[in-house]
């Protein structure tokens, strides 16, 4: 009796431990397949003009009171 009590125990503690990163692991795969789809639709989709085909950039300009500097 104790036995199978230890192996329930066990077994229990294991569920606990896993529980948190199975449910994470379900969420971060409904997420991706959101994803798919939304990709899928927007490929899908024409553009409207030639400026929409194009990604929008950034030009990045160094900070010149950096922390770094003396």
């Amino acid at each position: 009796m104790n036995t199978i009590l230890n192996l329930l125990g066990t077994a229990v503690l294991f569920a606990l431990v896993l529980l948190p990163a199975l449910l994470g692991l379900a969420r971060e795969r409904r997420i991706d397949r959101q994803l798919r789809e939304a990709e899928r639709a927007r490929g899908d989709a024409s553009p409207e003009t030639a400026d929409a085909a194009q990604p929008v950039t950034a030009t990045r300009r160094p900070y010149l009171r950096s922390w770094a500097r003396i």
